[in-house]
């Protein structure tokens, strides 16, 4: 099935990811950051570091947003001390490549995904923040975290090793 075939409605559910989401999982991971122009080129390192969806799944949590038995998106959760974890610290849940797939996006996917991150660190008793990085310029991102109660934590602001590309952390208390 491809992207353009999907409707933005339907019944939203959120679950665990599972071996055959890993697929739909990379696909959308890529053609969200390149439709949001993140990058111009679908080879580029870090698109094939995130299409290793198995990996991944191996040290953290994966969620996916199915609609109408299509999976529309996913977002990766991690703790401290993962090989995937950027800026998570002792008691924070981390979580990374929340994405939507490009035909729906604005349908409420990534609220919802953005609910169940909030959800599942309320459950785990040695958890009391959620922190994320996402880019400085992608505005639509960051009035989603902004609108959920997340605050810009600037000291803990980082670059993208050698080069100039600033990541902004976000983090809420719970």
């Amino acid at each position: 099935m491809t992207t353009a075939t999907l409707a933005p409605a339907g019944t939203l559910l959120i679950r665990p990811a599972t071996a055959a989401d890993y697929p739909h999982i990379a696909r959308i991971t890529v053609d969200s950051y390149l439709h949001a122009g993140h990058f111009d080129d679908p080879d580029h390192e870090y698109l094939q570091f995130v299409q290793q969806v198995a990996k991944r799944h191996v040290e953290s949590e994966i969620l996916v947003a199915e609609r109408d038995g299509v999976v529309i998106g996913s977002v990766t959760l991690v703790r401290p001390g993962s090989e995937y974890a950027d800026i998570a610290l002792e008691g924070e849940l981390e979580f990374r490549m929340l994405v939507v797939d490009p035909a729906v996006q604005r349908s409420g996917a990534g609220r919802a995904l953005l609910g169940a991150v909030i959800a599942r660190a309320r459950e785990l008793e040695d958890v009391h923040t959620v922190s994320l990085t996402t880019g400085g310029h992608w505005v639509a991102a960051r009035a989603l975290y902004e609108a959920d109660g997340f605050i810009h934590a600037s000291a803990r602001d980082w670059y993208i090793p050698n080069t100039e590309i600033v990541l902004v952390v976000y983090t809420l208390t719970l």
